[in-house]
């Protein structure tokens, strides 16, 4: 059990009583740095942005796991808040919503990344194949420094290196120490039961570097399609963004939340 609380940033610039809205970031990343084009929202709503055991301002962990990060949302959900989740922060979503059901308003997942659950397609079935022989390789070559691990994951893949700056490398070593996302098989019978308002929001990657787009893009396309479909969510695809369509392309992302939440 992980005691010592995480941090949270709130915006909040509207109204008492303002809807909340706890929102939560995938890896190398935290919550300001991820959803830092959210920020006109809180003009209408609650904004907590989660920092994730191991990044942001949140204590230390071993080994960062999307079941702990469940167990923080369970408790940060209080007596309701809308929850949105990217990429490794989508699975923390999922099994906070399914554990608790009646204290979430709706559920949106960014670019969900827990593949394994819709392995029943071949090409997601195929990417986690293609991803773990890629981490067994790693493994087998030796660690990398945090430097090293950031210029392959962004570089090498035809994104811009990020400024490396302490917060990005602590970011980074969480990173490669994280427990597999995409080797994650999340239970989806307690989210098709649930009834609150669910969103699966994509990028539609025409625009990524091919490498990327072969190596995981299409099959978190896939991914999201199939978990929409499977737990009763609607789908938006992002035209001309890839895995991050709530920082390529905010103002798009920003209507999508704004429609769910004053709904």
């Amino acid at each position: 059990m992980n005691d010592e609380p995480i941090h949270v940033t709130v915006w909040d610039e509207g109204l008492p009583g303002a809807p909340r809205a706890l929102l939560v970031h995938g890896t190398m990343s935290w919550g300001t740095e991820c959803f830092a084009g959210q920020r006109p929202l809180a003009g209408m709503f609650r904004l907590e942005l989660v920092d994730r055991r191991g990044y942001g301002d949140s204590p230390d962990i071993e080994c960062s796991d999307y079941a702990v990060d469940a167990e923080d949302l369970g408790r940060l959900l209080g007596e309701g808040a809308h929850l949105v989740g990217h990429s490794y922060g989508a699975a923390a979503a999922m099994l906070a919503a399914s554990a608790r059901p009646e204290a979430v308003h709706s559920l949106t997942l960014i670019e969900p990344s827990p593949l394994r659950t819709a392995a029943a397609h071949p090409m997601v079935l195929a990417a986690v194949e293609r991803i773990r022989a890629a981490f067994a390789d790693a493994g087998a070559a030796g660690e990398v420094s945090a430097e090293e691990y950031l210029r392959q994951s962004t570089e090498a893949y035809g994104m811009r290196l990020p400024e490396v700056t302490p917060r990005m490398l602590r970011a980074v070593r969480s990173a490669m120490r994280e427990r597999p996302v995409w080797d994650a098989q999340i239970p989806l019978a307690p989210l098709v039961r649930a009834e609150m308002p669910k969103t699966v929001i994509n990028g539609t990657w025409e625009t990524a570097h091919p490498e990327y787009r072969a190596f995981v893009g299409d099959a978190l396309a896939a991914c999201g399609e199939y978990l929409a479909e499977m737990i009763g969510a609607r789908h938006v695809q992002v035209p001309g963004t890839d895995h991050t369509p709530h920082q390529d392309r905010p103002e798009v992302v920003n209507e999508v939340l704004t429609r769910l939440w004053q709904g």
